[in-house]
């Protein structure tokens, strides 16, 4: 069972998927469906902004998801001109990464996938304008203590993204991160702090949430055509009746990866693929499961050397 995976924000980087649109001219369908819809020129926010520019919530959003649907299709494309196509049985992405996971499962048009991201990536950059917010990554510990520091703090921070058992992403005001970083020092822990505009699937979203949820209720969901893995489960989505709400919900609530994993490998999944930019997925299965296979597609080099075919 095959696994398509996709990545957040914070992975972009200039110049990405780049070369793959010049090898499949095919997806250049996608940059213009994307520029038609955002009102800019994605091609340039792609590969001619300074990594600064880029990094911006309102430009990072769009640009990875439209980077991720890029690269799975270039791998479809591969597969059906070789005689090999390339078949997934389910979904899932890393925040962010759930809008081109919608998107590959048919739950969504591809003109209202970037209405959506477009909708999500201005009312979050609005919210962190409004709420002064930092992320860190803690490493070499567990998440519970994780979660025990983080709820004992004076100031707001929350775990908010469980990305393996030895490594949880927390968020909250600054001071709450400087206070409870402090702590996970002592316990030898490494914290990295993210390069991210905001405190994202904490509390301090709430108001990008609400603002989202207009836009959302305005959009056709069906049900997937694979399996659909949730972040805010943390397994396999099964009620699909109330999206809008659910994708107002995700904003502000954890990021369960390291359980969606658990459950895909019981559900039979033994090979994930990671399109998009980076192999920061790619990375967190390999350290969550054992004996299976995953790989990263984000350029040519790793569109050929990617054993995903048959």
């Amino acid at each position: 069972m095959t696994i398509s995976l996709f990545s957040g924000q914070g992975s972009q980087y200039v110049g990405m998927g780049k070369d793959i649109l010049g090898a499949y001219p095919h997806t250049e369908e996608l940059y213009s469906a994307a520029s038609d819809i955002l009102g800019r020129d994605m091609k340039a926010v792609c590969f001619d902004t300074t990594p600064e520019e880029l990094a911006n919530t309102n430009n990072a959003q769009p640009a990875i998801l439209l980077t991720s649907l890029v690269c799975i299709s270039a791998a479809i494309n591969k597969g059906h001109t070789d005689g090999k196509p390339f078949v997934f049985n389910g979904v899932a992405g890393h925040s962010l990464g759930e809008y081109a996971a919608m998107t590959m499962a048919g739950m969504v048009s591809l003109e209202d996938i970037f209405r959506l991201i477009k909708a999500r990536a201005q009312a979050m950059d609005e919210a962190a304008r409004e709420n002064k917010g930092a992320m860190a990554a803690v490493m070499k510990i567990a998440p519970e203590k994780v979660e025990e520091i983080c709820n004992n703090a004076s100031n707001y921070v929350a775990a908010v993204n469980y990305n393996s058992p030895a490594q949880t992403v927390i968020a909250g005001t600054p001071e709450g991160i400087a206070e409870v970083s402090e702590e996970f020092a002592e316990l030898k822990a490494r914290i990295v702090p993210l390069k991210v505009a905001g405190a994202f699937h904490s509390k301090l979203m709430q108001s990008a949430a609400d603002k989202f949820y207009e836009t959302a209720k305005t959009i056709t969901f069906r049900k997937p055509q694979v399996k659909y893995y949730s972040n805010v489960t943390g397994g396999e989505l099964t009620d699909f009746s109330d999206m809008p709400s659910l994708l107002a919900k995700h904003i502000v609530s954890p990021v369960r990866f390291t359980s969606e994993l658990i459950q895909m490998q019981k559900d039979g999944a033994d090979k994930f693929v990671e399109f998009g930019c980076g192999k920061t997925l790619t990375g967190l299965v390999k350290k969550t499961l054992k004996d299976v296979y995953a790989c990263n597609i984000e350029n040519l080099e790793t569109l050929e050397g990617a054993d995903i075919y048959g």
